[in-house]
């Protein structure tokens, strides 16, 4: 399967493009910005969209998603009880000093146990709340992968000082959705490096297994 993470906007959000080889679809996790250059990626492999996926509803991971839905027809995934800090987007924009982006629709709300497929490959939802009371995690067992938004990051956890965070929820996230995946899961956080979820069970210093 083809999988492509590339940094986008100005705070470097992992967005993740997932393409089959046979079939040509594709689904898109975290189009925060750079429609572009995701749109390039797709013209390469030649996928054709077929779901768009938001861990969470800050300007980084969802502020290139109407361009992205009105490129390529593709539906919008993302968990209802982030859909007031959708609302407030312009405020996000503010703070950044940014414009505010394009807002679209949410066509599915992204609930905990949802599967969406990719040729025989399975996406499972998890709700992983404490970021945001929205924020998910998308597991691919075929493919040994955790995108986990930022919720998880190597040697380090997602904040929960912002609006609607929770540490405590964070934490029961972390232990009960992520820390029990296979250990040698990859886990591809919002933004910087890959880790695994043996690795963080182990060492990280603010959530250990």
């Amino acid at each position: 399967m083809i999988h492509e993470v590339i940094p986008v906007g100005p705070l470097q959000c992992n967005c993740s493009i997932f393409g089959d080889e046979a079939t040509h679809e594709a689904i898109v996790i975290d189009p925060g910005d750079n429609i572009a250059q995701i749109l390039g990626i797709l013209q390469k492999h030649a996928l054709k969209v077929n779901a768009i996926i938001i861990t969470h509803a800050h300007i980084d991971h969802i502020g290139g998603a109407a361009k992205l839905k009105a490129a390529t027809g593709a539906p919008v995934h993302m968990n209802a009880n982030d859909a007031p800090l959708y609302n407030d987007i312009d405020s996000q924009a503010a703070w950044l000093g940014i414009e505010p982006p394009e807002r679209t629709a949410i066509d599915v709300n992204a609930q905990n146990g949802q599967v969406l497929k990719l040729a025989d490959k399975e996406f499972h939802i998890l709700h992983t709340p404490g970021h945001t009371q929205g924020s998910i995690s998308v597991w691919i067992p075929e493919e040994n992968k955790l995108i986990a938004g930022d919720t998880l990051f190597r040697d380090s956890i997602g904040r929960t000082d912002l609006p609607g965070g929770d540490f405590a929820e964070l934490e029961r996230s972390i232990r009960t959705q992520i820390y029990t995946l296979p250990p040698a899961t990859v886990v591809y956080p919002g933004h910087g490096p890959a880790t695994t979820v043996g690795d963080e069970k182990s060492l990280n210093p603010f959530v250990r297994g």
